[in-house]
């Protein structure tokens, strides 16, 4: 959910002359406090999706280019989790001249305001809550201010607090113990007037002293895993005015500068692609003039084949940029890249290169996400067979979490609490946590099925036994696993339209305490179908008293049957001659929530996430595909009429629209060419507004998965006009989940690429590791300039959190990549 911010600016942000040196905190031009290695950003950004956990609201800080606090604010508990209150933004005042940042908030439920003030004083940051009236009684001893530590930028150090020291635990310990309303909740660690952290780190201390109350050093991470260290003043009880009030110093190492980044593809180019690499500086950098490419011997020696002067780019958000073209070396071998004292990583120049980047997504992460089976690899046991007791029909008028509704009715056959069979089949966990997004589930589908028809993969590693509900990675069974992968997706499909007569918003935990759980999927639940008339915790065998089965939520909303209908109707293809039986199953479904949608007027039901795109659009990608599959002139007519709903938003429906292009007349086409060219000028205009020459998120979530829909865009569009889009376009896109993209040179596809993502957002992230093939969303743009992607912390979901729809995309860009280079050989 997205919250605008509503900023009153009172001058105008720049930097204003004085006497001041590079030292000195000063309000910068995009209105926060910045000196040379150092800002604090005042509310620039807002809690994501109106979650606390997200990481990333209130005061900030960003110390020697890593953001290392977050969150500074009012809130209600010492260790807010995701679901904890936060504050209604009111009003942001800025205040170059006086050097100051003003905002004003409230928890209106409580009839509590308050304003955090923030002033610089050379390099001082002195931080104040302001109550015009005192705090209400309900909030004494809850309400208080404040700032979360990232514990990964703090392991191994040390802190003192009052002239005691101590160190920062790298597992949480406690102290535990009870609240004043009897709840049990962190204790502090260590409690005084001034706190400093990292004494001994000139690149982590900061020193915080309070000049009013006392300040408590807590541990978030007791309470749940993705918790930060966390300092804390309460709000004294029948006060206003200044009521909390800090001096914050964050040491800054003379004249820092940030070591350059050689932003590259870290699996390597193949001979005949463009091949630049991006270089990304500190804007106080002393700039080299030239890049070096060493090739590397047998023996260890490195040997430069290449030098070139480098070309400027300019700023992009906070850094200069300059290019390095190689595009001329095509001879295969290992190499690096060389600037001033920075050397990247070996990377390959091969003809091979892309042929096997995609196997280990479909070899080990999406069998790893498979729902209602067990996953096993060799001594390694990913997780037991899941949710075999999905799912009871969720209540009505309900508003869940992470995004599920239902409406006033169940739009089923069955009653609040009554158990829906057939829906333990198929379907994969939907990220990093467990729930089956229907949306998703579709998207996968399509995506598998293209991939299928577009270039046959014939890979075979992983036994899948649907009828055993077993899954053996690295173990053959001699039916391609593209094929295997789009069945289990298409039983889930099919079970929710045989169960309810369409498709479902989607499956998910009924408890919050469920839906955080962590580890093996079949320990979320028992796995019996819950039964009302046992004892809590009694079974007979076959059904358990026990309240853990998982909700569907099946409010009717046509966008979201009609998606299903399209993923089934392309299943239906690619399944033909594997097993018949399923993909006549398949497409006779899809035709029936055809007929079945058009016969009443559609159900808008929309909530989150989780209910469909737009209708025109998904009804246009359900015609598609069942013109595709059937060659029906209703399909080709219908097709033809939705064309002009989709113009605007046709690079999303243009892989759909390119598939019917041999089942319509001539017009069609030339309709799609005007389209084509419309959306070519878009992507020219990309290479002026950042260095790579991709569309770049800078929402709430991280890139890659717009930056991979548009790669395979652009081949589709490529392949049906190839004098309008340059192939080039859906290479760099490749290039760039593979490391060269802003703020970092890893690749986001884990353990694809030289230096990849080991430590991720998948369903194991509390054992800081990676599942292989994994794709995570990649760099998050802070506002107002900052590009953040961190490597030693999983839990910013944003930033590191697997998407299975993310990872079966890809796996059909690296293919459209190698076919675009290796064409020409095959």
């Amino acid at each position: 959910m997205a919250v605008s911010l509503a900023i009153v600016i009172l001058t105008i942000c720049v930097n204003m002359p004085g006497q001041t040196t590079e030292n000195d905190l000063k309000v910068n031009g995009l209105c926060y406090f910045e000196s040379r290695g150092l800002n604090f950003l005042v509310f620039s950004n807002w809690y994501d999706g109106n979650f606390s956990d997200a990481k990333v609201s209130g005061v900030e800080i960003i110390h020697h280019g890593v953001r290392t606090a977050t969150n500074g604010d009012v809130r209600l508990s010492p260790t807010p989790a995701q679901w904890d209150s936060i504050p209604h933004f009111v009003s942001r005042s800025v205040d170059s001249l006086a050097n100051r940042i003003e905002v004003s908030l409230s928890y209106p439920s409580y009839d509590f305001a308050y304003r955090i003030r923030a002033e610089a004083n050379r390099k001082t940051i002195v931080l104040s809550v302001i109550l015009d009236k005192p705090i209400p009684r309900e909030l004494e001893g809850h309400a208080g201010f404040n700032l979360e530590f990232l514990p990964s930028a703090y392991f191994e150090k040390s802190f003192v607090m009052e002239g005691r020291s101590g160190l920062f635990p790298l597992y949480p310990t406690g102290p535990m113990g009870k609240s004043s309303q009897g709840s049990i909740e962190p204790q502090p660690i260590a409690s005084g007037s001034t706190l400093v952290l990292a004494p001994e780190d000139p690149e982590r201390r900061i020193t915080i002293k309070s000049n009013i109350g006392t300040l408590r050093l807590f541990d978030g991470r007791n309470i749940a895993q993705n918790g930060w260290f966390v300092v804390r003043s309460l709000i004294p009880a029948g006060r206003s005015g200044k009521v909390v009030e800090w001096s914050i110093e964050a040491n800054t190492v003379p004249h820092w500068t940030r070591r350059p980044v050689i932003t590259h593809s870290q699996l390597g180019y193949h001979p005949d692609q463009k091949k630049i690499a991006v270089i990304e500086l500190d804007q106080n950098d002393t700039t080299h003039s030239t890049a070096h490419l060493l090739k590397i011997g047998e023996n260890g020696e490195y040997v430069e084949e290449y030098m070139s002067s480098l070309k400027p780019w300019g700023r992009y958000l906070r850094f200069d940029y300059s290019l390095f073209d190689f595009t001329s070396i095509t001879d295969s071998g290992l190499y690096v890249i060389e600037y001033g004292s920075v050397r990247t990583k070996p990377f390959r120049i091969a003809s091979d290169i892309y042929q096997d980047a995609w196997h280990p997504t479909l070899d080990v992460y999406l069998p790893v996400q498979m729902d209602h089976v067990s996953v096993k690899e060799a001594y390694r046991v990913w997780h037991g067979a899941s949710h075999l007791d999905d799912a009871l029909q969720a209540p009505t008028n309900h508003v869940h979490f992470d995004l599920y509704a239902q409406g006033p009715t169940t739009d089923s056959p069955f009653k609040p609490g009554e158990h829906i069979p057939g829906l333990n089949v198929g379907g994969w966990y939907d990220a990093g946590d467990y729930d089956i997004r229907t949306q998703t589930q579709c998207a996968v589908v399509l995506s598998l099925v293209r991939t299928w028809e577009s270039f046959h993969p014939m890979r075979d590693e992983t036994t899948v036994s649907e009828k055993n509900r077993s899954v053996e990675i690295h173990h053959p069974d001699g039916i391609p696993d593209m094929i295997q992968q789009i069945e289990h997706g298409v039983l889930q499909l099919l079970g929710q339209q045989k169960a309810v007569g369409h498709a479902m918003n989607g499956i998910i935990e009924a408890h919050l305490s469920q839906y955080t759980h962590l580890g093996d999927g079949s320990t979320a639940t028992d796995n019996l179908v819950y039964n009302s008339r046992l004892d809590s915790l009694k079974s007979d065998g076959f059904s358990s008293g026990t309240f853990d089965d998982r909700w569907a939520f099946t409010s009717r909303s046509s966008p979201l049957n009609y998606s299903s209908a399209a993923a089934l109707a392309a299943a239906g293809r690619a399944l033909h001659g594997y097993d018949d039986t399923l993909a006549q199953d398949c497409l006779a479904t899809a035709a029936q929530v055809w007929r079945e949608e058009h016969s009443h007027r559609p159900d808008l039901f929309h909530h989150g996430n989780t209910t469909g795109g737009r209708l025109e659009g998904e009804e246009f990608n359900a015609a598609a595909e069942l013109l595709v599959s059937t060659k029906s002139a209703q399909y080709a007519e219908r097709t033809g009429e939705l064309l002009p709903a989709i113009e605007n938003d046709f690079p999303l429906y243009a892989t759909a629209a390119v598939r019917a292009i041999p089942y319509m007349d001539s017009s069609y086409s030339s309709k799609l060419a005007v389209f084509a060219r419309r959306y070519q000028q878009s992507l020219a205009k990309l290479n002026g507004q950042n260095p790579y020459g991709v569309p770049i998120s800078t929402g709430g979530w991280g890139g890659s998965g717009l930056v991979v829909g548009s790669g395979i865009t652009n081949y589709v569009l490529h392949n049906a006009f190839p004098g309008i889009i340059d192939p080039s376009y859906t290479v760099r896109c490749l290039e760039y989940v593979y490391g060269c993209h802003p703020g970092s040179d890893i690749s986001f596809v884990s353990g694809v690429g030289t230096v990849s993502k080991k430590i991720a957002y998948g369903n194991n992230r509390a054992d800081f590791t990676f599942i292989a093939g994994g794709v995570v969303p990649g760099v998050l743009v802070l506002k107002p300039d900052f590009p953040e992607h961190k490597e030693d912390w999983p839990f910013l979901w944003g930033e590191n959190e697997y998407v299975v729809g993310l990872g079966a995309s890809y796996i059909y860009l690296v293919n459209a990549v190698e076919d675009l280079l290796n064409r020409d050989n095959k």
